[in-house]
């Protein structure tokens, strides 16, 4: 058994061209998302696709796109599938994971994904490196600076709640209190120094 899946993402577009060429395909039941954006992958159509299919049949796009955007998720879609004995099938890119061919197309798909987000990974740790061998701060901007800091330990000191300091510079008591201990074992250490 063939199932269909067709999506477009606003609502002026037109399902017809995927309808057509699903149903030219051999698709007899065809599931659809009409406005949905192709980024996340809980539509309401998508979801009745995969519980409809079955071991031994087959999911068919027109084009991969109106599955999803993010190839890592489409690999990790189509790998399921395949763990519960479904086939897919891209019509416009003609993959067709009933055939050898297309199960190596996918796979080299699936081997280039995994290598560029190696890629991505490896360009974002020596960017972090060479912003810190110059001297640049990673991560969050701080919520509070020294003197934040040193003028709320005196307005605690003078009878005011952590609860109510903490409201002044718009962060937790919590994050208050880390701030307040980390101060302290910079003074321990500098007086010990």
């Amino acid at each position: 058994m063939m199932v269909g899946y067709a999506r477009v993402s606003t609502l002026d577009q037109s399902l017809d061209l995927q309808l057509n060429a699903l149903r030219k395909a051999g698709c007899h039941k065809i599931f659809t998302d009409f406005g949905v954006s192709g980024k996340g992958f809980a539509r309401p159509g998508l979801i009745q696709a995969l519980e409809c299919v079955c071991p031994g049949s087959t999911l068919v796009v027109w084009r991969l796109d109106r599955l999803g955007r993010s190839l890592p998720k489409l690999i990790s879609l189509v790998e399921d599938l395949g763990r519960r004995q479904i086939e897919f099938h891209s019509l416009t890119e003609n993959i067709d994971t009933t055939s050898s061919g297309g199960k190596l197309i996918f796979h080299i798909m699936a081997a280039l994904a995994e290598f560029e987000r190696s890629l991505i990974s490896e360009r974002t740790r020596a960017g972090m490196e060479a912003a810190r061998l110059k001297g640049k701060h990673l991560g969050r901007r701080k919520s509070l600076t020294a003197t934040d800091v040193a003028q709320a330990r005196t307005d605690i000191s003078n009878g005011r709640s952590a609860n109510a300091v903490a409201e002044i510079y718009g962060i937790t008591p919590r994050t208050l209190r880390r701030y307040l201990r980390s101060d302290n074992q910079d003074q321990i250490q500098h007086s010990t120094g």
